[in-house]
């Protein structure tokens, strides 16, 4: 009976192994694959890093930064809030307490037009169509990190302007209004923890977009990235006429084709009536208030 010699499975190394093996040894020289030979990395692009320019030139002093928002404002006028939660917080009776506060206000973070201070003042009034209320329905949203919700309001404006105003409570029960802008507004956005507001820019064909952030030295919200972006062409869509149809036969005749309709004639007359052609397709409503 003839026999083998044992040779032990640890003896056996992986073909994968030796490979790694070569090329922990000669990275650039050597490489394994099913297929062989060497592969090449390609040319590695050199380094460049920022070349200042004109460094000799005395640059522009620049002043200190404006924080650029609405300073941080306590809301009088209204009940203290209880454990800090802002979802009891009337948004109608909130804005019509600031109405009472400065009262007049053209201007500034509390400037309001006469019309919509007179249709804030009949909210919830008898007598008044909820509908006609400038006060949007509230958001609710963590933007301040501490673990409670702060409310957002909006006040629509007469020429598409809107009036986006953020508050907080604080453990004292004291309601801080800290975000107030006033902007003719696209629309806006909660990402994370800021408020995005997009408007019309100065130049055709953009917009910009600006992201308002929690400041915790400044204890309110700021403006803290802007970005100009291009608008696609006809953003709205237009709608495409549906498309004639042709008599067919001497005389009248049905019309052919998408649309209904008679030609008029031998052969194959114009047809006269509407096409049913590709509609253009509208934006859809916003989602439901609440935290998106």
């Amino acid at each position: 009976m003839k026999t083998f010699p044992f040779r032990p499975a640890a003896a056996r190394v992986p073909r994968a192994l030796v490979c790694a093996g070569l090329l922990a040894a000669l990275p650039l020289l050597t490489g394994c694959g099913d297929a062989g030979g060497l592969v090449g990395a390609g040319s590695t692009p050199t380094a460049s890093g920022p070349v200042h320019l004109w460094p000799d030139r005395q640059g522009a002093v620049v002043p200190p930064a404006d924080p650029g928002g609405a300073p941080p404002e306590y809301v009088k006028g209204i009940d203290p809030v209880r454990g800090q939660d802002v979802h009891g917080v009337d948004p109608v009776a909130l804005v019509q307490a600031e109405l009472r506060a400065h009262p007049k206000t053209d201007v500034g973070p509390d400037g309001m037009p006469a019309e919509t201070a007179a249709a804030i003042r009949k909210c919830g009034k008898e007598g008044a169509e909820p509908g006609e209320c400038p006060v949007l329905t509230p958001y609710y949203r963590d933007l301040t990190g501490n673990g409670e919700d702060e409310l957002i309001i909006g006040i629509e404006y007469p020429d598409k302007m809107m009036s986006v105003r953020v508050y907080t409570a604080d453990a004292d029960g004291r309601l801080n209004r800290i975000m107030a802008t006033t902007q003719t507004v696209i629309n806006v956005d909660l990402a994370g923890r800021d408020v995005i507001l997009r408007v019309p820019s100065g130049n055709n064909g953009y917009e910009l977009i600006t992201a308002w952030s929690w400041d915790e030295k400044q204890l309110t919200m700021l403006p803290t990235r802007e970005q100009i972006v291009r608008v696609p062409g006809n953003p709205q869509g237009s709608a495409n006429p549906g498309h004639g149809g042709h008599g067919a036969g001497a005389g009248k005749g049905p019309g052919k084709g998408p649309g209904t309709g008679s030609g008029d004639g031998p052969g194959a007359g114009a047809g006269t009536g509407p096409g049913t052609g590709p509609r253009s397709k509208t934006s859809g409503a916003p989602d439901g208030p609440g935290t998106p």
